[in-house]
């Protein structure tokens, strides 16, 4: 600064060393020099620079943290490298504004701020547009947290993450170097603080297309827009200024579980205006409704009979879905899938992707609807057995399983008919099936109904033989004598008793002993032989009655004795005759 102040003082007394003075004191110009003449000419331009005044200086040399700046002190000044966006725009010979912060510091240095300089000569642009809400350009230097630095009129300014945009920016590193409009929102110029918004420019955008939109759309309208985000349930399309729904199911004529299927976000697609409600602003769109409804013209495409090939597309309890072609599917219900195997899920035969042919059984094009079926491919083996084996005939058969009321043969590959407990013998009475048959038995039986609708087949074993109740008429009429051993005891109705090894019969508690207060269950057990007459008997009703006590009826002590001797495997007596108790 001395050196500075020097410097003036000098120059006067050589201006006044080159004139010559008057009597009165006063230079004569005649005599002035050629210096003198360019220090009077100049003197007043020559002023020193004071602090916090913005100066010119010429870059001299750059180091890693520091660039010197000639500012025309005898010593250059220092401007921090970070005050500058970029290493790249610093060269050495430009010449740049800076602040004089001090001219002289503690350690004898100039200390200058390219920042404040630029600061204080883009404020008032930056001023005047944020009072009139203008619009101005700046270039997005880097990234930030909380946001972007974006330098305006070569000042930073902070652009908040909120305020890049409609949405949010998924790589805010894609914007470093980039030129936008901005609008500042906030100035505090004593902490330099600028913070701008483009955000507030693109909602103005928005609003304007918006009311553009409103008035140009139509019903049927195909309009090209961006899909802006997307959900389960469909997605939302950015028309320009206005969002449409696209819901999923009028993306695709097929079958889609997922938006994301189709879609991506930030797609360019064209949708077409399905439904639009411009006092609530909602507009429903459409993607599949750009081509044709592959149920056009369905009947003729896919007759009934005719036989087809698709891909498993879904599978469900009740049945497999198959796509025909993209956006055309056939229902296989369960009951289609075989007419002899019992099928308790889909899954158990195909899987989803596989490629099957079906016969189309019914179009339903109202309903949207075609039914396929998977064993119509084969010949029904219902339709063989009735033509092969009719109700009637003789086959054998193999005991696959056994209920209560009967057991089920099979008499053809799939295919088992039940033979009732009634109709396994025509002379025992059968209680469970397992009595007279056991599991995988070979055995004869006959059809005695086929029922093709309902798939059930009635057969018979008793049947396969002769009925031998007109015999028994005539054997076993009333008064016959016979033995009978006892199969069975039914408590407080009687016994069932085995007849010469051929027939059952029935003989009541009350024909079986003459002493009612005896329990008569002690009396008698199964395997016993006991004598018996026949005292009633039915070939239609298949019933044979016989008493004990009527056997006993007038035949003498000694008789009885007689038989009892001669057979001592009978059980005639049961305590309640000859007197025994």
């Amino acid at each position: 600064m001395s050196n500075n102040k020097n410097t003036s003082n000098n120059s006067k007394e050589l201006l006044n060393e080159q004139f010559e003075y008057d009597e009165f004191g006063n230079p004569v110009e005649s005599k002035k020099s050629d210096f003198a003449q360019l220090l009077e000419k100049y003197g007043d331009t020559i002023k020193t620079p004071k602090e916090n005044e913005i100066i010119s200086g010429k870059i001299v040399r750059i180091d890693k943290d520091v660039v010197l700046v000639d500012i025309g002190f005898k010593s250059e000044g220092r401007v921090p490298i970070g005050e500058f966006h970029s290493t790249d725009e610093i060269k050495i010979g430009d010449t740049i504004d800076v602040l004089l912060e001090e001219i002289e510091d503690q350690n004898g240095e100039v200390v200058l701020s390219k920042q404040k300089a630029d600061f204080i000569k883009a404020w008032d642009k930056v001023r005047d547009a944020y009072n009139n809400s203008d619009t101005i350009k700046g270039k997005v230097i880097r990234r930030i947290k909380g946001g972007m630095i974006v330098s305006l009129f070569g000042v930073d300014a902070f652009l908040p993450g909120s305020q890049i945009d409609l949405k949010q920016v998924p790589d805010l590193d894609n914007l470093v170097n980039k030129t936008m409009d901005f609008r500042v929102i906030k100035l505090n110029k004593k902490r330099r603080n600028i913070v701008i918004s483009r955000r507030i420019i693109l909602e103005e955008q928005r609003s304007k297309q918006k009311t553009n939109l409103i008035d140009e759309l139509i019903v049927g309208q195909i309009r090209e827009g961006i899909v802006k985000n997307i959900t389960n349930f469909g997605a939302f399309i950015d028309l320009g200024g206005l969002d449409g729904l696209l819901h999923i199911t009028d993306i695709s004529w097929g079958r889609i579980n997922h938006p994301e299927e189709v879609l991506s976000l930030n797609q360019k697609i064209k949708v077409k205006i399905l439904s639009f409600d411009k006092d609530k602003e909602r507009v429903s769109l459409g993607l599949k409704q750009l081509s044709p409804s592959p149920w056009e013209n369905i009947e003729e495409r896919f007759p009934e009979g005719t036989i087809v090939r698709g891909k498993v597309a879904n599978i469900k309890d009740y049945g497999a879905f198959i796509e025909l072609e993209e956006g055309l599917e056939g229902l296989i219900h369960i009951s289609e899938f075989s007419y002899t195997q019992h099928i308790n899920h889909p899954a158990d035969l195909m899987k989803i992707g596989q490629d099957i042919e079906a016969k189309v059984l019914k179009v339903d094009r109202e309903n949207k609807r075609i039914a396929l079926g998977l064993k119509q491919l084969g010949e029904d083996p219902w339709e063989m057995l009735e033509k092969e084996n009719p109700a009637g005939s003789v086959v054998k058969g193999k005991v696959k399983n056994m209920t209560e009321f009967g057991a089920f043969v099979e008499i053809a590959e799939g295919i088992e008919g039940l033979v009732h407990v009634s109709d396994m013998s025509w002379s025992k009475r059968i209680n469970e099936p397992n009595e007279f048959l056991r599991k995988d038995q070979e055995i004869d039986v006959k059809i005695l109904e086929i029922d093709k609708e309902k798939k059930k087949v009635s057969l018979s074993i008793k049947q396969t033989q002769p009925n031998p109740w007109s015999e028994f008429e005539s054997k076993y009429n009333i008064g016959y004598e016979v033995e009978g051993k006892v199969v069975r005891v039914i408590p407080d109705k009687g016994v069932i008793v085995y007849i010469n090894d051929e027939v059952e019969g029935f003989v009541p508690f009350t024909h079986l002993t003459k002493k009612r207060q005896l329990k008569r269950e002690d009396l008698i057990k199964p395997n016993d032989i006991i004598p018996l007459k026949v005292i009633e008997f039915s070939a239609q009703e298949q019933k044979i009655v016989l008493s004990r006590s009527e056997f006993l009826e007038g035949k003498s002590k000694e008789e009885l004795e007689q038989i009892q001797s001669s057979k001592p495997e009978l059980k005639l007596f049961l305590g309640d005759e000859l007197g025994e108790e």
